[in-house]
């Protein structure tokens, strides 16, 4: 590896997908306040809601867990703008 061409905060981190408790080590520049101590190593930790072991399109599961309720709080928000189903006239 070329000397000097990498940040100085370059190092191992760990990154913890919070929906199914997953963690995963790689090296990033990723600022942080908390640790996580991995097989007896501290590591800064990154938190994730969602990561490759969890998002629907790699596990093949529809199923996405929202966490924030972001989803009822949009269909809340949009109800007011729903148009009425209308009435199919059956014909003749």
């Amino acid at each position: 590896m070329k000397k000097g061409i990498h940040p100085e905060n370059y190092r191992l981190v760990a990154f913890k997908d919070m929906s199914n408790d997953e963690v995963f080590i790689t090296k990033s520049t990723a600022h942080t306040k908390e640790t996580l101590e991995v097989d007896g190593v501290e590591y800064p930790l990154v938190k994730l809601e969602i990561s490759r072991t969890s998002h629907p399109f790699y596990t093949g599961k529809s199923k996405l867990i929202d966490t924030a309720g972001r989803i009822d709080k949009f269909k809340n928000k949009y109800s007011k703008f729903k148009k009425p189903a209308k009435a199919v006239k059956e014909e003749e």
